[in-house]
């Protein structure tokens, strides 16, 4: 794989699962050494994560799970895996996530972290939460899809 190509390193399938995407946007992450070590070998969960913005206008990611790097856990004796990690991303972005976020029912999630040119960033989106209905209905239309491609598959 190339340096310009993006690599997956983690994906938050709960919240695509559970939330309508709206708007997406890529946001860089500040991440120490050995953070950046750990994420760079896939450890790293977002599950039960979410961004927020503070009265500063700055973007945080919460509630990531990143498992301490091995060889520098000596050096991180008082090392929290669910610290509140700062997202990069332009005024111009912030501002437009501000004045979106604040209307009931939406979020900002993330969707996946990715290695770009040697930087690790992160995906993220401003959802809103979907009723049971429709996860029903994002599960029927995934067993269809399943089901074409078996039998598209038997038959050649």
């Amino acid at each position: 794989m190339s340096k310009g190509q993006p690599k997956i390193i983690a994906a938050n399938k709960d919240g695509l699962f559970n939330y309508e995407i709206l708007e997406t946007y890529q946001a860089g992450l500040v991440l120490s050494g050995p953070e950046v070590k750990a994420v760079k070998l896939g450890q790293m969960s977002l599950k039960g994560s979410y961004a927020t913005i503070d009265k500063n206008s700055e973007v945080w990611l919460l509630k990531a799970h990143i498992t301490p790097y091995q060889p520098a856990k000596s050096a991180q004796k008082k090392y929290d895996p669910h610290r509140p990690r700062k997202l990069l991303l332009r005024k111009k972005e912030i501002s437009s996530l501000i004045g979106k976020s604040s209307y009931k029912g939406l979020t900002i999630i993330p969707i996946s972290v990715y290695t770009k040119k040697g930087l690790i960033k992160v995906a993220i989106a401003l959802a809103r939460g979907k009723t049971k209905i429709d996860k029903r209905e994002t599960i029927k239309k995934r067993e269809a899809a399943r089901e074409i491609q078996r039998t598209l598959k038997q038959r050649f």
